[in-house]
């Protein structure tokens, strides 16, 4: 997606609110359009990194980046590369964990969303983020925004 493509038309359609009053509305018109074309691209990436983080809470095996080059902005899906395989595959382990009750009631919701278990949730959410993520990390996920 290019972002210049959305600025350039948020800010003729504020150009173009301006044109159906007088002077001093298109006056402020091409004001406000002028700060849409600073404020709008870090609103987009802003958007973007919000359902990217969305995205991926819910894919089992990988997440979503965002990647920025240039006027360009890419959503694109990264796998995760699978965890060892052999006997640690078997859940033969237990542990005690303590939680509070706004965790808890966040994993039930978590878990019920995907329609599993609280403890298949947490297994899953466990085996995802404990890898070694400088292994599997390609691209560099951008928080904020910029302007150019």
């Amino acid at each position: 997606m290019k972002m210049s493509l959305v600025v350039d038309g948020l800010r003729s359609d504020a150009v173009a609110v301006g044109d159906l009053g007088d002077e001093v509305v298109g006056e402020v018109a091409e004001r406000i359009a002028d700060v849409l074309g600073r404020s709008v691209p870090g609103r987009i990436l802003d958007v973007l990194s919000d359902a990217a983080a969305e995205l991926s809470v819910l894919l089992p095996n990988g997440r979503v980046d965002v990647r920025v080059a240039g006027d360009d902005v890419d959503l694109t899906y990264v796998e995760d590369e699978p965890g060892p395989t052999g006997e640690d595959d078997e859940p033969s382990a237990r542990i005690s964990l303590r939680l509070g009750e706004g965790l808890k009631a966040r994993l039930e919701a978590g878990a019920a969303a995907e329609g599993i278990s609280v403890n298949t949730f947490i297994v899953r959410t466990l085996e995802r983020h404990s890898s070694d993520r400088s292994r599997t990390r390609v691209g560099n996920r951008l928080h904020g925004y910029g302007t150019t």
